[in-house]
């Protein structure tokens, strides 16, 4: 439970996916699991059975969190951008899909385990899976079968009897197909074929005519944007194996973040830069947005940036410097995700405001360009690369200190890089900025992602920050990194789920967030005028 099986890729696992929606752990992970039931029904289905373990974090947050929102839409088959997002219950009735939902005791190892039965009148199949952090999801089960399916490749799989090791055999010298595996199980095989296209149908005729048992076979088309293809590798898993590579050679960390993402995407170093630049003119377009008000009825606070780009204007506020640009922009971005507006989760959504505020203000303040800011990005991600690889971003795992201290360390490392800051420090600041938020809980009042996920948002912002400077000062870090990671998982052990991401603890439980979670309940929202 946590670390990835896949090598971490920056754009699938730590800056992205862009998305709609409160929770990338509920919304995009939830959506990538629909896209895959979907392929795997043909796009035809008509009744759909979600199971919750009663002991995990969904039941009490599947609603109000956007696990349905984004489980529907993935059923429907759409993007995790999509502006029809928010009414896709309403979608999912018009296209006639049934859905049932029940609470069990199944007592499941992940927290945020989906058990979907989905049929049509013809094809019946069980699916379990898992959200593993950050829109990041794994299919553990399929009917009888124990898989790994990520979404990061093109994936046939084929139902057949005894004889499958043949047919494996043969689908191997296909172009396209990296790796084949054959699952086992009395009901029968289930051969899993994947690389950068899908079986031709002509070839599934082919083995049909030699062996009667070959059965269904499934498409599933790739919900990630950076695939896993034969000859993928990545130069370095852990800040000590970055430090070793890098050699005493003083490369700056976005660089050696071009070169992890070019060996593991198997992409130019252009294309890493400018699928950067464009997530950084998303987020840009998404902070005008909240700087200038948002208004949506289920959330708990009114539009409050504007008040703060005011009081700036005015000087009304105590002299802070940077600070005040990066946290205007901390609230326009957790205001935006809060409005079901486009945001980046970078790490996730729920802490998707505090390293791109920091980055995009800051190189505001220095004048730099969105190349800079793009750089500035990568340096986090590859600092995220570290945390994702050996624990987690998931608050359902580890608290929030999984999101909003994994923001801070990556912000941290990102803004020494921005000030061109030696590798040294620049993971110095990383370390620094994780150690102070070790056991910070994740509480969400009312189960919505905004309060007090906004000032945790803000205090990883700030630390950042402070991190930053006291590195580029000569501070001494004192942790490496790589135990500071490890820490965080320990820690995260250690706290009872009530403190989880699952409203059963903090300041979830106080009678002014009872009282507001009834009031939400009531549909009483910001614009019912009681704010």
């Amino acid at each position: 439970m946590g670390a990835s099986t896949l090598p971490v890729s920056l754009f699938n696992d730590v800056i992205g996916p862009v998305m709609r929606g409160p929770s990338s752990s509920h919304c995009a992970a939830a959506l990538r699991i629909g896209r895959l039931c979907r392929d795997l029904m043909d796009g035809l289905l008509e009744d759909v059975l979600l199971e919750f373990d009663r002991e995990g974090s969904l039941p009490t947050t599947h609603d109000t969190q956007g696990s349905d929102m984004g489980l529907f839409g993935g059923l429907l088959g759409w993007e995790a951008a999509d502006d029809r997002l928010p009414e896709s219950t309403r979608y999912l009735a018009e296209a006639g899909i049934r859905v049932r939902f029940e609470t069990i005791d199944s007592h499941d190892p992940h927290p945020n385990t989906y058990r979907l039965t989905i049929q049509n009148g013809q094809r019946r199949h069980v699916v379990h899976a898992i959200s593993t952090g950050g829109g990041m999801m794994e299919v553990i089960q399929l009917d009888d079968f124990r898989v790994s399916l990520f979404g990061d490749a093109a994936t046939t799989l084929i139902w057949s009897g005894p004889s499958a090791g043949g047919i494996a055999d043969q689908l191997r010298t296909q172009p396209g197909i990296d790796e084949v595996r054959v699952h086992v199980a009395a009901t029968g095989r289930l051969i899993e074929a994947r690389g950068s296209r899908f079986i031709e149908p002509s070839l599934i005729d082919t083995l049909r005519s030699v062996d009667p048992t070959v059965g269904e076979v499934r498409r599933l088309g790739p919900v990630l944007p950076i695939l896993t293809l034969k000859g993928m590798s990545v130069p370095f898993a852990t800040c000590e194996e970055l430090l070793r590579v890098d050699a005493g050679r003083g490369l700056p960390l976005w660089q050696h973040a071009i070169d992890y993402e070019c060996d593991r995407g198997q992409i130019a170093a252009s294309e890493v830069l400018a699928r950067m630049v464009e997530i950084v003119r998303i987020l840009r377009k998404s902070i005008a947005q909240g700087v200038a008000g948002t208004v949506y009825a289920d959330r708990i606070l009114p539009p409050q940036t504007p008040l703060f780009q005011k009081a700036i204007t005015a000087g009304t506020l105590l002299p802070a410097g940077p600070l005040h640009r990066i946290l205007l922009y901390v609230s326009a971005l957790m205001e935006v995700k809060s409005s079901m507006g486009v945001i980046v989760a970078a790490p996730t959504a729920g802490a998707c405001a505090a390293l791109p505020a920091a980055v995009i203000a800051m190189a505001e303040e220095l004048n730099l360009d969105e190349e800079a800011m793009a750089r500035g990005l990568l340096a986090a991600g590859l600092i995220g690369a570290f945390i994702a690889t050996r624990w987690t971003f998931a608050a359902e795992v580890g608290g929030c200190q999984a999101e909003g201290g994994s923001a801070a360390c990556m912000a941290a490392g990102a803004l020494v890089t921005m000030a061109g800051g030696t590798l040294e420090q620049s993971v110095t600041a990383a370390s620094m900025a994780l150690q102070s938020m070790l056991g910070l809980i994740c509480d969400p009042i009312a189960s919505r992602v905004e309060v007090p996920c906004l000032g945790k948002n803000v205090m990883a912002a700030a630390n950042a920050l402070s991190c930053a400077n006291l590195a580029l000062a000569g501070f001494a870090g004192v942790i490496p990194l790589d135990e500071v990671i490890e820490s965080a998982k320990q820690v995260a052990l250690q706290m009872p789920r009530e403190l989880r991401c699952t409203t059963l603890g903090g300041l979830a439980i106080t009678p002014t967030a009872i009282a507001l979670t009834e009031q939400m309940a009531s549909g009483c929202g910001t614009s019912c005028g009681c704010h």
